[in-house]
């Protein structure tokens, strides 16, 4: 824009000198304005021509309108190759700035392997089938403890001792007034039933003077005890009579309802009324035998699930334990 202004005035200034002089010196134009920049030759050649020529043919206005027209031609040219100038050189340097970090990019990225190697998946394949395999073992043997453990009653512990057993004060099945202390010195195993029990309460017993006359061959005197759980039907007389059936050194107890109560507890035995129909009636009671030491203390205990050769097997290990203790 500011060259635009002072080549107007250069003009101005040419024009006027020139319909005034028949001559017009450039040099002396350029020498008048020395506070701008000496104009170009081949533009100001071009102008003095037509200006003669307007001159001559009395035509000035035309000459001032193709002078115009020239320096506008010109000055947009000469902006034209500037700008394409500063374009160009824009973009080579947008070429070569991102050049410059492509190469820096492609210099600067990181090899990166797969993600999976086949030595992880590997990995990871056995360590998934072993936490299986891990899993329906565990799941089977869990399922084996829970139908083992529904099916039978697991046997006491075989050291240590549980709160079992205590005080007591019965009646013998020959009417003989009897404490725990009356069996001090003995091994003993204790059960619970009562003499109109159909099937199990025979069956236990049974098992119990096998297992008894078994143990004692091989040097071991253990007493069987049968205690009644039904003190209103069992009688002493009722009680004699029924241990005669299974064998010859069973001690039969009964008793009041209230001893009978305490003992039970004592033991932790369960034992309750069930179908009664006058006096005809059963007893449901638990289903275990009692080893007991020769100071009455609880040794182990064994459940319905335990057949003669256990039940042998079973008293005779904790006597023997107990003796190696003891020694």
């Amino acid at each position: 824009m500011a060259k635009a202004i002072s080549r107007n005035q250069q003009i101005r200034y040419f024009l006027y000198h020139s319909i005034s002089s028949s001559k017009p010196s450039f040099h002396s134009l350029s020498k008048a304005l020395p506070h701008t920049k000496p104009l170009p030759l081949s533009p100001l050649v071009g102008l003095g021509n037509l200006a003669l020529q307007a001159m001559s043919s009395g035509r000035l206005e035309s000459g001032l309108n193709c002078y115009r027209s020239l320096c506008t031609s010109n000055s947009v040219n000469q902006s034209s190759s500037e700008s394409n100038g500063s374009s160009s050189g824009a973009n080579s340097g947008k070429s070569e700035s991102s050049g410059g970090s492509q190469k820096t990019s492609e210099q600067g990225k990181p090899i990166r392997g797969s993600p999976v190697s086949w030595m992880s998946f590997f990995l990871l394949v056995c360590t998934g089938a072993g936490l299986v395999y891990y899993y329906d073992r565990e799941k089977k043997r869990h399922i084996e403890d829970i139908t083992t453990a529904s099916t039978s009653v697991k046997q006491g512990p075989s050291a240590g001792k549980a709160a079992i057993g205590g005080p007591f004060n019965l009646i013998d099945h020959n009417g003989k007034p009897v404490t725990e202390k009356d069996f001090f010195g003995k091994w003993t195993v204790v059960y619970f039933g009562f003499t109109h029990c159909p099937d199990i309460c025979p069956d236990e017993l049974q098992k119990l003077a096998a297992a008894v006359d078994k143990i004692k061959k091989s040097g071991i005197q253990v007493i069987p005890v049968f205690i009644s759980v039904d003190p209103e039907r069992d009688t002493v007389e009722q009680v004699r009579e029924y241990v005669k059936e299974f064998h010859p050194n069973l001690i039969g107890l009964t008793g009041t309802p209230e001893e009978i109560k305490k003992t039970a507890r004592a033991y932790r035995v369960y034992y309750m009324k069930t179908e009664e129909e006058g006096s005809d009636y059963l007893v449901d009671h638990s289903i275990v035998m009692y080893l007991m030491d020769p100071k009455m203390e609880f040794v182990k205990f064994f459940g319905k699930n335990n057949d003669v050769d256990m039940l042998t097997d079973g008293i005779i290990n904790e006597i023997k334990q107990y003796k190696r203790v003891k020694a």
